[in-house]
């Protein structure tokens, strides 16, 4: 990418787009064309079609997305897995025909079967069946992937795949509704504090593992792969390194500074045991994460303080 190369990202209001938009601006990039979804529905295929003949974009990040924790992904399956195939659709299909130089897609590590080997490869994706919770959002980018891989080979189309863990970072989603665990949590343990109760309920055993990578490197990622990766391969993004639920808990009930007890509630769903990224390829090809879990968390609880007054959930 050339600094003045037009730049589209899609989603960049969102933790992840707002994300690669500031790595993108801290590296000098200065040619961005930006809509929210109210001036553009990426649903909609006439209005995309349009934005892209008119802008031609040179470069196109696909952070866009319908997303949300557990109840949300099993709540709203059909809008989940709807809203998510007529984005990528429109964005990846306008991109070839508008002869874009490169697409990056995001996807998720969900896109993993339930009960696949861990640490979680490339090559096992749609190796079993999927984590029914999220099924929906899962098979939609899958759909992606091979979107973009299928281009790539009937139309040597230069569009490439990530798969990002769990992330977290500024303008995460505070919505106990549809948030996932760690701004969940970060809100419960705060407000508990905040109002002196007693006990904070958390869902499920506490048992799972998950692995957590801060927005800010995530981002740091997709920007070096788009600078150096070209592979039909779907590419990993993370940590390498896990936690259980639970310590994720007791970490961020140490960092808010609330002194209560941790209650499970049993009649809620784990989800998927353990979600792990190999992150081999990745660092194969350069690239590694640099913020740790315990600096990134007490980073975004500074962030949701600020904002907490505004109540932007």
């Amino acid at each position: 990418m050339e600094l003045k190369s037009k730049i589209y990202v899609a989603g960049h209001r969102g933790m992840v787009g707002s994300a690669i938009l500031r790595n993108l601006q801290n590296k000098g990039f200065t040619n961005f064309v930006l809509k929210t979804s109210g001036e553009l529905d990426l649903r909609n295929q006439k209005q995309v079609e349009t934005f892209f003949e008119e802008e031609k974009p040179n470069y196109v990040f696909l952070a866009a997305a319908k997303v949300g924790g557990i109840q949300a992904n099993n709540t709203f399956r059909a809008d989940f897995l709807y809203d998510n195939l007529m984005i990528q659709n429109n964005v990846i299909h306008s991109s070839f025909v508008n002869k874009v130089n490169k697409l990056l897609f995001l996807g998720s590590s969900c896109i993993y079967p339930k009960l696949a080997p861990q640490p979680l490869k490339e090559e096992y994706l749609l190796s079993g069946f999927l984590e029914d919770t999220n099924e929906p959002y899962a098979i939609a980018k899958i759909a992606g992937i091979k979107l973009c891989e299928n281009y790539r080979r009937q139309y040597n189309c230069n569009f490439i795949s990530v798969m990002p863990t769990n992330l977290y970072g500024p303008n995460d989603n505070y919505n106990l509704n549809n948030s996932h665990v760690l701004p969940a949590l970060i809100r419960k343990f705060h407000e508990a504090k905040q109002n002196n109760t007693p006990f904070v309920e958390m869902w499920g055993s506490g048992s799972p593992l998950r692995e957590f990578l801060h927005a800010d490197d995530m981002a740091d990622a997709c920007v070096y792969l788009m600078e150096n990766y070209n592979g039909l391969q779907h590419v990993n993004i993370g940590t390498g390194v896990d936690l259980t639920i639970k310590d994720l808990a007791l970490l961020i009930q140490k960092i808010v500074g609330y002194s209560g007890e941790i209650k499970h509630d049993l009649t809620k769903p784990d989800g998927t045991h353990r979600k792990l990224m190999d992150v081999s390829l990745l660092h194969k090809l350069g690239w590694k994460h640099t913020i740790n879990l315990e600096e990134g968390i007490k980073e975004v609880y500074e962030d949701f303080k600020k904002k907490e007054n505004v109540k932007t959930w």
